[in-house]
């Protein structure tokens, strides 16, 4: 599964928290988290692993942070031979997690069963939805963080994407992406 959204959509959190409901079902979970370079020092804080405490002491679950280095699309050079060597290692579920995405940060989409965009209830309006890049590859877009007072903004979002989402090309046959 790919992993994608904007800074503070929840990333992480939601991996730690899948991935551990994933582990409790004997699943054998990779995460694969990439974090952007910076273009002046070329260094990665790679802080993902920091946002799963518990999934990081999971005997079920391999977290590898990997920096961009400069490369283009949300993930790294080498991510697909990255998720290639988790299956072969016998993982059976691979995590991508991209760096914080705009409009075209995807190329996991490519390298991934399911392309996930997870979204904050605060994640723009309907024209946002309808701009053509990320939001045409997504196989799921999912509103995080939709609890408490972000009930009503994240039901009014998810209405605004599903509204958006129709008047996009469809990629597949059998497959309409859902909210």
């Amino acid at each position: 599964l790919g992993l994608s959204g904007p800074p503070g959509a929840g990333k992480s959190t939601f991996i730690e928290c899948f991935g551990k409901m994933l582990t409790e079902r004997n699943h054998k979970v990779a995460v694969l988290a990439v974090d952007p370079s910076s273009s002046t020092s070329g260094g990665s804080l790679l802080g993902d692993k920091t946002r799963m405490t518990e999934l990081s002491r999971d005997m079920n679950a391999y977290i590898r942070p990997s920096p961009t280095s400069g490369t283009l699309g949300g993930v790294t050079r080498t991510t697909n031979e990255a998720i290639l060597l988790c299956e072969g290692g016998g993982y059976d579920v691979v995590l991508v997690e991209t760096v914080g995405v705009g409009q075209s940060e995807f190329a996991v989409a490519d390298m991934v069963d399911m392309f996930i965009l997870l979204l904050p209830p605060a994640g723009g309006d309907e024209l946002q939805g309808i701009k053509r890049g990320i939001i045409e590859v997504a196989d799921l877009v999912a509103i995080n963080k939709a609890d408490g007072d972000l009930v009503v903004p994240a039901r009014r979002i998810q209405a605004e994407y599903v509204s958006a989402m129709k008047l996009l090309r469809k990629r597949s046959k059998v497959w309409r992406p859902k909210v």
